[in-house]
């Protein structure tokens, strides 16, 4: 493994669906879901088309900390729109250098225009331990002499 991996090895290994939301979902549903899938985040979809996210940051900024009702507030209302998505052909380290400059903690994935994906940080730092637990793995067999010759 490697930082040139490309995110679409770490879709490979994700399992469950990518989910999705309406624009017109109360804040209240939208919650719900997240609750009960135990994720941070869905994605906000128009038909086909990505339109936005609503995360948990958005319920503490936008609903919470402007007093809204969410059983009356649209997702729409109060959801991400300003998307950082990714290619499945990006590599782990472009996607850590997005999270790390952008401040966001869920990359969709688009690839010709279809939502592919999610990767989130804990999936980034997840890859990274894995990573390093195979290299030292690879060092501590070489020290023992059962590295191959």
């Amino acid at each position: 493994m490697q930082m040139e991996t490309q995110l679409r090895e770490l879709l490979a290994q994700k399992t469950g669906e990518v989910q999705t939301v309406s624009p017109e979902m109360t804040v209240c549903a939208a919650v719900e879901l997240i609750n009960a899938r135990k994720i941070g985040s869905v994605l906000v979809t128009d038909g086909d088309r990505l339109i936005g996210i609503f995360t948990e940051r958005d319920v503490l900024r936008r609903v919470v900390g402007e007093r809204r009702d969410p059983a009356r507030t649209r997702v729409a209302d109060v959801m991400t729109r300003e998307l950082v998505v990714m290619k499945p052909t990006s590599t782990v380290q472009d996607a850590m250098t997005v999270v790390a400059e952008r401040r966001c903690r869920h990359l969709p994935i688009v690839e010709d225009g279809k939502l592919v994906g999610v990767i989130s940080a804990g999936d980034l730092n997840a890859w990274l331990i894995r990573d390093r637990e195979f290299d030292i793995e690879q060092l501590v067999d070489y020290i023992n002499g059962k590295y191959p010759a």
